[in-house]
């Protein structure tokens, strides 16, 4: 029974992929830490790109930029703005400097000068509020990521020139509320300053939400909470994740998880019904989720048989189960693989670290293909195909994630391909631009076969006016 439930899972990310390929997702990922009059920050580009790569492999069409100018950055919130109209999903991170005066946050270009609180109310900096209403009030869900927490550097020379008046110029960010269908999280507490990490590093907030933001079958908010853990544990509780939400659903990046585990959680639900599994639940599940032992995961199926990670440890057992079989002709399949390839984990960084292009995904898919795993040749990493290189890498004997470090991406080039697989029909024509798992999960009963539900907001096409209206809305709010 066990098997069943394995493949119900990999169908059901096949139809999540497919039940998204309507879905528009836009982000704004920029990092600046090139700075022309305060001391640079080493790190904030190296997690613009980071992001950038991580969003792109779940579909996200993003608009990127680092050491940005004023004027640059506005050219890329204009650009960003237009294209997020309508949008499913947008996203926005920002890694850098960012200010807070008299309550009001600001975002720093590379070129910001702020001798007074006149120049940033004339426009040296970019306020956040109005930004953001300004480029992602027409998207259904509205995800904000702040790594911008950091000491002012401008507030020594703000306070000198306040000579008539006094100014709360304030430590990190002011507090900020998200409205309706939005998530607002900051590296750090409000008013609090956050770590930028060793040079040449993630910063601790961006590296957790690489780690956790677009694992596969996890809620937004579940990563968050991961997210916090981690930059919590890693910097020896001396900073900790704040965020606001106003989300009215479900929202994955990844794909949801497959309907077994939901089904199994309802009937503890209630009639309020939430599907949240109890603390001590969601403790013990955390502490054997990634465990190779079927004992640990049997034991916490003993003690919640109706648990909501119930069908997640049972396809977990059935993989283990099925690569104990083949581990022995494994190691003699892989003689010659490096040992640490048995042990090195991978994610969504170290594949990233390979630097894969299009052309190279499909190279990995038609060998995948070629051993015995089938998945589709369309040159994009979706939930279907790092569901079949989780079952490689169980068949293999390596650590499974569903992502390729070096050693395994080497490992799969030197395996031998009994037969040239041949290029899948999806290969043959172009792939939809950035297809992704469904993101707001309000009927998990939707079948992929129907056409897209209508939209209950307006997209309408070219308008010259209406493009008017917006780009001088965004300016003028700015130097508001």
């Amino acid at each position: 029974m066990r098997y069943p439930t394995l493949i119900l899972s990999v169908i059901c990310m096949v139809f999540t992929a497919g039940a998204a390929s309507a879905e528009k997702r836009v982000a704004f990922v920029v990092g600046n830490g090139a700075y022309k009059n305060v001391a640079p920050l080493p790190n904030p580009s190296v997690d613009a790109k980071a992001m950038a790569a991580t969003l792109r492999n779940v579909g996200f069409e993003v608009v990127e930029g680092s050491n940005l100018t004023r004027d640059k950055m506005t050219e890329r919130l204009l650009d960003f703005g237009k294209k997020a109209q309508g949008a499913d999903v947008a996203l926005f991170f920002y890694a850098g400097h960012g200010i807070a005066i008299s309550g009001t946050n600001y975002l720093l270009p590379i070129d910001a000068d702020i001798k007074s609180e006149m120049d940033v109310k004339l426009g040296a900096a970019i306020n956040i509020d109005l930004t953001l209403e300004q480029t992602m009030g027409d998207a259904k869900v509205k995800l904000v990521f702040l790594d911008a927490c950091r000491d002012n550097p401008f507030a020594a020379k703000i306070k000198s020139n306040a000579a008539t008046r006094s100014v709360n110029v304030q430590t990190g960010l002011a507090e900020m509320k998200s409205g309706e269908g939005t998530l607002i999280a900051f590296a750090t507490g409000p008013g609090q300053t956050a770590l930028d990490g060793q040079e040449g590093n993630n910063s601790p907030f961006t590296r957790a939400l690489l780690a956790n933001l677009t694992q596969p079958g996890i809620e937004i908010q579940q990563a968050m909470t991961k997210v916090r853990a981690q930059v919590n544990e890693e910097t020896n509780k001396g900073q900790l994740p704040w965020g606001h939400t106003n989300l009215i659903g479900t929202v994955y990046l990844n794909g949801a998880p497959a309907p077994g585990a939901v089904a199994a959680a309802a009937p503890a639900a209630g009639a309020s019904g939430a599907s949240k599994a109890s603390d001590v639940e969601l403790e013990f599940w955390r502490s054997i989720k990634d465990s190779n032992k079927p004992e640990e995961l049997n034991a916490y199926l003993t003690n919640y048989p109706n648990g909501q990670f119930r069908s997640l440890a049972l396809s977990r057992i059935a993989s283990l189960e099925s690569g104990a079989k083949d581990v022995n002709a494994t190691r003699n399949l892989s003689t010659g693989i490096d040992p640490a390839t048995f042990k090195d984990e991978a994610n969504q960084t170290t594949e990233d670290q390979i630097g894969l292009d299009k052309g190279q995904r499909r190279d990995v898919q038609r060998r995948l293909n070629g051993l015995g795993f089938d998945t589709k040749v369309t040159g994009q990493f979706d939930a279907p195909t790092r569901a079949v290189i989780t079952r490689w890498q169980a068949a293999r004997g390596y650590p499974k994630s569903g992502y390729l470090n070096r050693l395994q991406h080497k490992a799969l080039l030197t395996e031998i391909v009994a037969a040239a697989p041949t290029a899948s029909s999806d290969e043959e024509r172009p792939a939809p631009k950035r297809r992704a798992p469904s993101t707001v999960q309000a009927q998990p009963q939707a079948q992929p076969q129907q056409p897209p539900p209508q939209r209950q907001y307006s997209n309408p096409g070219p308008d010259p006016a209406g493009a008017g209206r917006f780009i001088g809305g965004v300016v003028g709010g700015m130097l508001r």
